[in-house]
C-alpha cells in the first residue's frame, strides 16, 4: 500500500513539473528574428563601384551597413585581396554580393569565416579549378563577349556600341554614357585564372538571373542556380546591368537573403 502511495505521489509530482515546464514554454516570447546587417558589394569587369549606386541607398535606408569595393581588375589574386580587406573591416557576419565577373573573386574570397552567405547577381559562380571563361564556355560565347577588345598590354575594354547594345541595352542613353565613361580597365588574362576554393560549396547562396543578358549566358546563370543548390533564385526580364535597371528588385532580393541565412 505504501509503495502504491509513493507511485501516485511521484506521478503527481511529475505531472505538476511537466505542466509548469509547458506553461513556461508557452509564456516564453518567440526568439527575435535576426538578419545579416553587413553587406559587401563586388562589381564586375568594365565597371567600378558606382555600378551599385542605385542599390546602395535602398539598402542603407533599410538600416544596412553597405560597402561597395573598388576591384583593381588586374588579376584574380588582387581582386580577392581587395574583397578580403573589405570583409576584415566589417564588425560581424557578412553577406557577400557579386555582379558579373565579381562572382569569380567573391567565390574565392567568400571562404572567409565572416562570410555567411553569397548572392550572385547576373554573375559567374565557377567551380574549383574553373575560370570565368571555363564557366561560360559550355554555353557559347555571347554577343557581348565577342565585343571585348584587348590592347597591346592585354587590358580589355568595350566600345560604346558594346556597352549600349550588349552590356546595358536596358539603360537610358545617359546611363549608358555614364557607364562607358567610368569603364574600368580589366586585365584580359584574369578571365582565364582558376579559383582554388568555391565558397558556395559550404555556404548558402542566392542567384539572380537576367533573362535578357547579352554579356553572360542566361543559361549559365540558370544552371548555376541548380548547381549551387540556391536557397532561392529570381529571374528578371532585364539586361546584364540588372543592378541599375532593376535596383529596387535587386535590393529586395539581397534583403531577403540577409534575413534567411540558415
Amino acid at each position: 500500500m505504501t509503495h502504491l502511495k509513493n507511485i501516485i505521489a511521484g506521478l503527481a509530482a511529475f505531472s505538476l513539473a511537466t505542466l509548469l515546464r509547458s506553461t513556461a514554454l508557452a509564456a516564453r516570447p518567440p526568439a527575435p528574428t535576426t538578419r545579416v546587417s553587413n553587406i559587401v558589394l563586388v562589381h564586375g569587369a568594365f565597371a567600378d563601384a558606382s555600378s551599385w549606386a542605385r542599390v546602395i541607398p535602398i539598402l542603407q535606408a533599410h538600416g544596412y551597413h553597405v560597402v561597395a569595393i573598388q576591384n583593381p581588375l588586374t588579376s584574380l589574386k588582387e581582386d580577392v585581396a581587395a574583397i578580403q580587406r573589405a570583409i576584415a573591416l566589417q564588425n560581424g557576419p557578412v553577406l557577400l554580393v557579386a555582379h558579373s565577373w565579381g562572382g569569380v573573386p567573391a567565390t574565392q574570397a567568400g571562404a572567409d569565416p565572416k562570410v555567411v552567405g553569397l548572392v550572385y547577381v547576373s554573375a559567374y559562380a565557377p567551380d574549383v579549378g574553373q575560370s570565368a571563361n571555363d564557366a561560360s564556355a559550355p554555353f557559347g560565347w555571347t554577343e557581348g563577349q565577342k565585343q571585348i577588345h584587348l590592347d597591346s598590354a592585354q587590358f580589355a575594354s568595350m566600345s560604346f556600341e558594346g556597352v549600349s547594345k550588349d552590356i546595358a541595352p536596358c539603360l537610358s542613353a545617359s546611363d549608358q554614357r555614364l557607364f562607358f565613361a567610368v569603364q574600368g580597365q580589366s586585365f584580359g588574362p584574369m578571365f582565364d585564372e582558376k579559383i582554388s576554393v568555391a565558397a558556395w560549396e559550404t555556404k548558402p547562396s542566392w542567384v539572380l538571373i537576367s533573362a535578357e543578358d547579352r554579356m553572360l549566358p542566361p543559361d549559365m546563370e540558370r544552371a548555376e542556380s541548380r548547381r549551387l543548390r540556391a536557397i532561392a533564385s529570381l529571374t528578371l526580364p532585364t539586361c546584364h546591368m540588372s543592378i541599375i535597371a532593376q535596383a529596387e528588385r535587386v535590393a529586395a532580393f539581397i534583403e531577403a537573403a540577409s534575413k534567411h541565412i540558415p
